[in-house]
C-alpha cells in the first residue's frame, strides 16, 4: 500500500500508479474508447447537449438534483412497524464533503410528521423557573442566534451489527447520520428570559408530535451548548426535520434533539419517559441496564468504497469515509487495507470541526487480490474506536444502541465488497 498527504505528492502518486497499471488509468475518451498511453485518440467529440440551448434557468423554482442522480435517496429498511412510526437512511454513499443535503438528511419518526402553523405554534417553558413563558416563533427569531455545523446521529445508528454483519448496505447499516448546520438561539439566553431557580438541574422536553416525544436534558447541557433551532443548511426546518422549532444537543443521541419542541420544563430531577426508561437503554448482560448514555461515542467508517460500490478492475483509489465523536474532534484516522495487520494515517480534510463530520482520504493502489478495509478513529481526548470483540467483551449482546466498533469492508478478487466481521 502506497499513501501520500501533499497534492504534490498524489499526483506523483498517480503518475507512479499509471505506470504501473498502464492502460487501467488511463482517462476515457468518447464512446468509452481509451487515451492511448501516448496521448492519440480520436478528437473529442461535441455532445448533442452542446449543440442546443439547456432548460430555462428557472426550469425549477426550487433547485432540484440532476435527474442521471435520481437513485441518490433516501431508503427505509422496510413497512413501518405502525402508522407513522418509521425512519428513512442518508445515503453516505454517494455524498461528498461533510455536509448533508437537506434533502438526505436521515429521518426518524414515532408517530408521523405533524404539519405545523408557525404563526400559532408556542414554546412554553415553565417549571422551576421565576417567570413561566410563552414564546411565539416571531419571540424566538428576534433573540440572539448562531450557526454551528455539527453531526446529528440516532443511537440504534448500526445497531444491527452488534450480532454480526448486519446489513449488505453502507446506507442501511450507518445511514442514521447526517451533519449540517443548525441555526438558532441557545437554549441559554432563554433560560436567562426565564430565571432558572437554583435548585433546577434537568429540563423536560416535549415534542408536539402524536407520540409526545419526550425526553430528560441536564441542565448542565442546556446552558452550555443546547440550541434551540429553527433553520438547517441556511433554510428554515423542513417539516420532517422539526418545523417550525427543535431542540438540538450537540454530540448527544439524536432522540434527545426533540423535533417539533412545544414545551421545557425545569425540574429538579430525571422525568423518567418512556424514551429513557423502557427504550434508549443499554441492556447488560447481567439483566441492568446503562441509562442516560447521552454521548455518541468517537465512530468512522470508510464510505468508499464501500457494499454499495464494486470495484472495476485493480489499481488505484482514493479510500475515503467518515469520522465523528460527540467527544469533540477527531484527533486522526488509521486506515487498514489488510484486515487490521497493518495500520496507516489518513488525511483529514480540512476543517476538522467540533463535532461534526470529519472527512479523510487515503491513495491506494488495490493489486486485484481479496482484502478487508477498515477505518479506526482517535478523537482528541485519545479515545481509540474499538473492535467489535472489544465491544461485546464489555457489554455483551444484550444492546441494540451506540455500537461504534471498527467497521470491516471485504474486497472480493472480482470486485464485490461486502459488510464482514473479523
Amino acid at each position: 500500500m502506497s499513501r501520500t498527504s501533499a497534492p504534490g505528492g498524489r499526483r506523483r502518486f498517480l503518475r507512479g500508479g499509471a505506470a504501473l497499471a498502464g492502460a487501467a488509468l488511463a482517462p476515457v475518451a468518447a464512446a468509452g474508447e481509451r487515451i492511448s498511453a501516448v496521448g492519440q485518440a480520436k478528437p473529442l467529440e461535441v455532445a448533442p447537449w452542446s449543440k442546443t440551448p439547456g432548460e430555462p434557468a428557472l426550469w425549477h423554482p426550487y433547485g432540484q438534483p440532476s435527474e442521471f442522480e435520481k437513485n441518490v435517496i433516501r431508503r427505509s429498511r422496510g413497512a413501518a412497524p405502525f402508522p407513522g412510526a418509521n425512519s428513512s437512511m442518508t445515503p453516505l454513499q454517494d455524498l461528498h464533503g461533510i455536509i448533508t443535503p437537506t434533502g438526505l438528511v436521515f429521518e426518524r419518526h414515532h408517530a408521523g410528521i405533524p404539519l405545523i402553523d408557525p404563526a400559532q405554534h408556542r414554546l412554553a417553558v415553565h417549571g422551576l423557573v421565576a417567570r413561566p413563558t410563552l414564546f411565539t416563533m416571531d419571540d424566538l427569531v428576534r433573540l440572539p442566534s448562531v450557526s454551528r455545523i455539527h453531526f446529528l446521529e440516532c443511537s440504534g445508528n448500526t445497531g444491527r451489527e452488534w450480532k454480526g454483519s448486519g446489513t449488505a448496505s453502507l446506507q442501511f447499516s450507518h445511514g442514521l447520520l447526517s451533519c449540517c448546520e443548525w441555526t438558532g438561539v441557545p437554549l441559554s439566553v432563554v433560560l436567562d428570559e426565564v430565571g432558572v431557580d437554583p435548585d433546577g438541574a434537568w429540563i423536560l422536553a416535549e415534542g408536539a408530535d402524536a407520540a409526545g416525544m419526550t425526553r430528560s436534558i441536564p441542565l448542565a447541557k442546556a446552558l452550555d451548548d443546547a440550541l434551540l433551532v429553527y433553520a438547517q443548511n441556511g433554510e428554515r426546518l423542513r417539516p420532517e426535520h422539526g418545523y417550525p422549532l427543535r431542540l438540538f444537543l450537540p454530540g448527544f443521541e439524536g432522540n434527545m434533539s426533540v423535533k417539533w419542541l412545544r414545551r421545557l420544563k425545569v425540574g429538579r430531577q430525571p422525568f423518567m419517559s418512556r424514551e429513557e426508561t423502557s427504550k434508549y437503554t443499554d441492556s447488560l448482560p447481567d439483566g441492568t441496564a446503562r441509562q442516560f448514555t447521552f454521548l455518541m461515542e468517537t465512530k468512522s467508517v470508510i464510505t468508499f468504497p464501500a457494499p454499495d460500490h464494486r470495484l472495476r478492475e485493480a489499481g488505484f483509489y482514493e479510500i475515503s469515509g467518515l469520522a465523528w465523536t460527540g467527544r469533540g474532534r477527531i484527533k486522526r484516522v488509521d486506515v487498514s487495507t489488510d484486515g487490521g495487520r497493518s495500520w496507516v494515517a489518513a488525511d483529514l480534510q480540512a476543517p476538522v470541526l467540533d463535532r461534526a463530520l470529519t472527512r479523510f482520504r487515503l491513495a491506494w493502489r488495490w493489486d486485484g487480490t481479496p482484502t478487508v478495509l477498515q477505518s479506526r478513529a482517535v478523537d482528541e481526548g485519545g479515545y481509540v474506536q474499538p473492535t467489535g470483540k472489544q465491544l461485546v467483551a464489555a457489554r455483551g449482546l444484550e444492546s441494540g444502541y451506540h455500537f461504534n466498533a471498527i467497521q470491516s469492508w471485504k474486497v472480493a478478487a472480482d470486485g464485490v465488497i461486502t459488510n464482514v466481521q473479523v
